[in-house]
């Protein structure tokens, strides 16, 4: 017997028992092929080999065996189209058969069937589903045309699914109501266009609050997110549609409640805050709340990041639940950071002291993480809740004395922000944080310990060398360390100049010669700089009184809360960032939300926003300082000093006592305290700030000591020759001195002079008129022009046009009276007085609706954020602030018309893109294609 026995075999290998079976007539044997199939399928091997087998077992009346070849189809079909046609006849058969799981079986199957070839022949059988008399074969259909949107939009669009959708919300079956509701979502968020066909009315909403009471516990979320969605007429619609929710406030389920707190939110929007419905819906939202906060700590987590927004929102809510969001033993610390958090947001004169000797408890815990944000917590009650200030301050010296090291450092930061808030009150303890002078090892710690000694330098007789310490390992220190030791030693020098220019000439060194940081170095020129040249100016720059703060370091700012109540119970609520920052590959996702604007009884809101062309200045609301965070936009806004008071001329200059001369330098060997670099900065040591050296004029345009001319467009032809009988008249506008201008040229192209030149204004939106008389050399010879510029004030009779910038002329001279139009460019009207103040411009923002707020894209932009800003300043539209948020920078602006309508932009500008998303808010929405025009053109401008 030969070994050939171990080379040959009956077997003819798995696939091929598998296709045997499978065409087996023994119906069990065949099930149980399909079963081996499918779980080769699950486990990862390669089975298509066996599709047309598969394909065969179809024709069966067995539906455990036609469910079983169906998951097969789906998961093969697209690696074989061609095969895939072969089902197709089945499917059609199967979407007629006597059996509604059958016919709901083959049109799910179909739409999962990414295949372009078969959905031609899906559309007649999903037809016929969406119309089917059976309630769970129609709910399926649903959802299978937003299947096959996705796949082909157009497709859906053109067989006129839109309807037969749109129909099925008024379907008898809530769940087939639920299901339309689901993929007509899923289709807006798609296809933003499909609005037009998709949107909601009163009639449909009615529809939905009617099945909403029927529908499953996940039907009724896609039904109240719906109607979130949906802008009532008028307050009277709001009130009935948050009366037939309030109920969902009791459901079991915390999806259904957070949805149902998100509609009656957006609708609480519209009503009068003072009404007593607006109390009585108040009442009704803590319970809920509250309720979800006795789930597990996964939904508890959940909930309390939406109730971080909601009472940023609304903090009436939740004011007297102060108790809820004590910490307990057991929660994770995630849940305990975020009662911290909504703790401060709740805290109040009536209930600090309960508050403090919960956070005062919370200090002697284990967990480092919620030790340090309860020591912070203290802080910020003693900043929002001034009665409490001086126990604040006595309970963190207290915890100081505890020489707990992290708690220590912690405690140092926040006593900086009660300084800041209450100057000239709590310095005598002082002395008590310098004796934990060593123990410091952490950067911010560090930072404010140094402010605080820089600050109250005066106070402390050995400020030089407790500063001194910190000098020696200077360039070991993180950034934020350098710069604040840099500025705390100017301080010190300035406030006694006899004993420390040692000391500011060495950190001036260190600086400017051996730092590789651009920030510390910049500081550091411009330190130096203000020194060299005058004393007194950098005493009034770097010891100016400085603004008062309040607690919240971390509120969001109003449009992006405004968004996010909008997504309340979603994603964006836990991570607190809109939709398209985290979710890519939907269109739906970029778009904004904003809350519903405010209107009166009857009053409808379509009709919200429309006001007079002429309303005076904007009401604007106070707002309190906030203390800069590391990510709040609101602390950037208000702590960066862009502040209106620019200094405009300065004293004789004065040099600094014992100052270095000059020494000529290589740049290799630049000595940077002498002339290297004051040549660096435009001039030398006892150069005026106005001077321009050989180098750079940058500290010069750091003052705002240059000036720059306003955009003017080019002249255009206003009146052509052929109409003006020989008289051609070109112009542009312009704004000099405060004031805008007409510049004209008269060009002479007849064969006789002319003279008598005079010029009139009709009535126009801004009143325009003529502030001097036309003036204009006479005679005018044949084939000669003569230019003149024309001064113009706002002071005339004011009429609406049409377009809003029209304006209407007439020039007569000693041939005719011709009549012309032009468009005034709306930048000419452009104040001056145009800058807003940074609490003012947060309180007119988060006072104007959402609604009111205006996108577009600017295309093409050759500019980075600082030119932008600039050119955008020379034609009086100011840069309030500028932030920095994931890599590209926001500009934060203002302008004010003549006729007193302000407006207020963001413009974002991403690194490497040309492109600029400019967001235009007004309680004037006529304005807004103009300024975005002005934009444009400015930016544009060479």
């Amino acid at each position: 017997m030969t070994d050939s026995k171990y080379f040959t075999t009956t077997k003819k290998g798995e696939i091929f028992e598998l296709k045997a079976e499978l065409n087996s007539d023994k119906k069990d044997r065949k099930k149980e092929a399909v079963k081996k199939v499918i779980a080769s399928m699950t486990v990862g091997k390669d089975v298509s080999a066996l599709f047309p087998d598969v394909v065969n077992c179809m024709q069966t009346d067995n539906l455990e065996l036609k469910k079983l070849v169906y998951l097969y189809l789906m998961n093969y079909a697209k690696s074989q189209p061609e095969m895939a046609i072969m089902a197709v006849n089945t499917f059609v058969r199967d979407c007629e058969d006597t059996n509604p799981l059958i016919r709901a079986l083959a049109v799910r199957t179909m739409g999962c069937i990414r295949v372009e070839k078969i959905i031609d022949y899906l559309c007649e059988p999903l037809r016929k589903c969406l119309k089917d008399e059976d309630p769970y074969v129609r709910k399926t259909a649903a959802v299978c045309v937003a299947k096959l949107h996705d796949i082909n939009s157009r497709l859906v669009e053109d067989q006129g699914f839109f309807d037969s959708l749109r129909d099925l919300l008024s379907d008898s079956n809530p769940m087939v109501v639920a299901n339309a509701v689901a993929a007509i979502s899923e289709i807006l968020e798609g296809t933003p266009s499909a609005h037009q066909v998709l949107d909601l009315n009163s009639q449909t909403v009615n529809k939905l609050l009617t099945a909403l009471n029927e529908c499953t516990e996940w039907g009724q979320v896609f039904i109240l997110d719906s109607i979130a969605n949906y802008i009532p007429k008028d307050d009277r619609e709001a009130q009935s549609i948050c009366e037939r929710v309030t109920p969902r406030l009791a459901h079991a389920n915390a999806a259904v409640v957070l949805s149902a707190i998100k509609v009656v939110m957006k609708l609480m929007e519209m009503m009068e805050p003072a009404s007593d419905y607006c109390t009585t819906l108040i009442k009704k939202l803590a319970p809920p709340l509250v309720t979800l906060l006795s789930a597990e700590p996964e939904i508890q987590y959940v909930a309390l990041r939406n109730i971080n927004l909601i009472v940023q929102k609304r903090s009436e809510i939740l004011k007297h639940e102060m108790k809820v969001f004590f910490v307990k033993y057991n929660d994770p610390i995630y849940v305990k950071l975020e009662k911290l958090d909504i703790m401060i947001r709740l805290t109040n004169g009536a209930n600090i002291a309960q508050v403090l000797a919960e956070l005062k408890e919370y200090s002697t815990e284990v967990d480092v993480d919620f030790v340090r944000k309860a020591v912070r917590a203290i802080g910020r009650c003693a900043i929002k809740v001034e009665q409490a200030a001086e126990r604040c301050v006595s309970t963190l010296l207290d915890l100081i004395q505890t020489k707990v090291n992290y708690v220590v450092q912690e405690a140092i930061v926040v006593i900086k922000d009660i300084f800041r808030k209450y100057p000239n009150k709590y310095e005598s303890i002082i002395s008590t944080l310098c004796e934990n002078l060593d123990t410091l090892d952490e950067p911010e710690a560090r930072a404010s310990m140094i402010w605080i000694i820089g600050e109250y330098a005066e106070r402390i007789d050995n400020a030089d060398e407790l500063l001194e310490s910190f000098l020696e390992g200077f360039q070991d220190e993180n950034c934020q360390v350098q710069l604040q030791l840099l500025t705390a030693i100017v301080k010190l020098f300035l406030k006694r100049p006899t004993d420390t220019q040692e000391l500011v000439q060495q950190v001036l060194s260190l600086a400017t010669q051996d730092s590789d940081n651009p920030d510390l170095r910049d500081r550091g020129y411009i330190y130096w700089r203000l020194l060299s040249t005058d004393p007194a100016a950098a005493k009034d720059v770097v010891l100016a009184e400085k603004p008062l703060i309040s607690e919240e370091t971390d509120l969001i700012e109003p449009t992006m809360l405004d968004e996010l109540i909008c997504h309340i119970s979603s994603l964006a609520s836990v991570y607190h960032k809109p939709p398209s920052t985290f979710v890519e590959g939907r269109t739906g996702a970029g778009l904004r939300r904003a809350l519903p604007p405010r209107t009166a009884s009857g009053e409808t809101a379509e009709d919200d926003g429309e006001e007079v062309m002429d309303q005076q200045q904007m009401p604007v609301v106070q707002q309190p300082m906030v203390i800069p965070g590391a990510d709040s936009l609101i602390g950037d806004l208000l702590d960066m000093d862009l502040g209106p008071s620019m200094v405009q001329q300065q004293p004789p200059p004065v040099a600094m006592p014992s100052a270095p001369q000059p020494q000529p330098a290589s740049m290799g060997g630049m000595d940077l305290l002498g002339e290297g670099l004051d040549s660096l900065l435009g001039g030398g040591v006892g150069s005026a700030p106005g001077d321009t050296g050989a180098g750079l004029t940058g500290l010069g345009d750091i003052f705002g000591l240059t000036t720059a001319a306003s955009y003017t467009a080019p002249q255009e032809v206003w009146l052509p020759a052929a109409k003006g009988k020989g008289l051609e008249v070109t112009g542009t506008f312009s704004r000099k001195s405060g004031q805008p201008c007409m510049e004209l040229t008269f060009s002479n192209k007849a064969l006789q002079p002319m003279g008598g030149f005079a010029i009139q204004f009709n009535k126009n939106s801004f009143g325009i008129q003529p502030a001097n008389p036309l003036s204009v050399q006479t005679p005018l010879p044949p084939n000669q022009s003569a230019s003149t510029a024309l001064p113009l004030n706002t002071q005339g009779a004011v009429q609406k046009m049409d377009p809003l910038p029209n304006l209407q002329v007439a020039i007569k001279n000693n041939i005719d009276v011709f009549y012309l139009s032009c468009t005034i460019p709306i930048y000419v009207l452009f104040a001056e007085d145009g800058e807003m103040d940074k609490r003012v411009f947060l309180a007119t923002w988060k006072d104007i609706p959402s609604q009111n707020e205006l996108q577009n894209t600017i295309s093409n932009v050759q500019h980075s954020a600082d030119t932008t800003s600039q050119k955008l300043r020379n034609s009086n539209i100011f840069t309030i602030a500028k932030r920095n948020v994931e890599g590209q920078d926001m500009l934060y602006q203002s302008l004010k018309l003549t006729n007193g309508i302000w407006v207020l932009a963001e413009l974002k500008i991403q690194p490497n893109n040309t492109d600029f998303q400019l967001s235009l808010k007004s309680r004037v929405l006529e304005v807004y294609p103009y300024v975005q025009q002005a934009y444009d053109s400015i930016l544009h401008s060479a």
